[in-house]
């Protein structure tokens, strides 16, 4: 049976107009959540004042409080009596009035531990940008349990907070959310998950708009700090198996695309693969660094001043 009770969880800090069109979407969800919880840490820009006039429950944190893991769990542990809980970040709008419906009708099967939604590119993404969309949010649902890591490796793992439902029994049960990780608390739950029995469900009917049109430096960053979280939390690439083979599989698709839709565009997206696995591979090797080039290699600097 469907769970009764859902809510809906949201971490901010300066959403900028984006966030106000994530509001006006969370309206005409169909059913409404039960509960909406915006957690903000020390927005400027009104985005504060934007969720007390939609009528939504805000709670402030200091900014050097924020945690990706930490913060997230902080929030799950006051909804815990909630059967469902749904993760929004602040520049995902959902598609349409029944996409929050579509994510948790998933739950109705029992051994669904968390469902994550697919992630439309923004209307403004470039054709690298609407790739790694469409690569990672492909138009087909499915349902992956443990065996299917001898398949697909650390994919079977794969799920964003962006937009994602968890079972609050699921979820506690395997821990909660890591404090102290720079990002992929997300990942670490669902290999969790998958390991203590429950199955990851990829729901193509509920859908966001939701995309980055990150530079090459901003790709590095990124790419760094995935390689120290995989350095941190060794075990997901013992467990589940290294990513470059995953990585190729995206090469090779995105060439494919970028020849039929932009060809023009080949040679960035070389220097951007070769950015991407420079970052990565400084990333895995983070432990040696000094601080202070750590921080600046890193997208979420922030993080190397509480855990340098």
């Amino acid at each position: 049976m469907l769970a009764k009770k859902i809510a809906v969880i949201v971490p901010t800090v300066n959403g900028g107009p984006v966030w106000l069109r994530c509001l006006e979407a969370l309206r005409p969800q169909l059913p409404q959540p039960e509960h909406v919880m915006v957690v903000d840490s020390g927005s400027t820009d009104g985005t504060d004042v934007a969720v007390l006039d939609a009528g939504f429950d805000l709670v402030r944190i200091k900014k050097d409080t924020f945690d990706h893991g930490g913060t997230r769990q902080m929030a799950a542990a006051r909804l815990k009596d909630f059967d469902v809980l749904v993760f929004l970040t602040q520049d995902a709008v959902l598609a349409d009035a029944n996409a929050l419906a579509n994510l948790v009708a998933v739950f109705s099967e029992s051994k669904v531990g968390t469902a994550y939604g697919r992630q439309l590119p923004r209307q403004e993404a470039g054709p690298i940008e609407a790739h790694a969309r469409i690569f990672n949010y492909p138009s087909q649902s499915n349902v992956r349990t443990v065996a299917d890591k001898a398949q697909l490796g650390i994919k079977a793992a794969f799920t964003s907070n962006s937009f994602a439902a968890y079972r609050t029994e699921a979820l506690m049960a395997v821990g909660g959310f890591p404090p102290s990780l720079i990002l992929g608390e997300d990942m670490v739950v669902a290999a969790r998950m998958l390991q203590a029995g429950w199955a990851v469900a990829y729901v193509a009917e509920a859908q966001v708009w939701h995309s980055h049109g990150y530079s090459v430096v901003q790709e590095f960053k990124r790419y760094f700090d995935i390689g120290v979280m995989h350095q941190d939390q060794a075990w997901i690439l013992r467990d589940f198996g290294k990513p470059e083979g995953e990585g190729g599989r995206f090469v090779r698709s995105e060439i494919a695309y970028l020849i039929r839709h932009a060809p023009w565009l080949l040679p960035s997206a070389f220097i951007r693969t070769l950015a991407k696995y420079l970052g990565y591979k400084l990333g895995q090797h983070s432990s040696s660094l000094p601080l202070s080039t750590k921080r600046k290699l890193s997208m979420h600097r922030g993080f190397w001043d509480k855990h340098g």
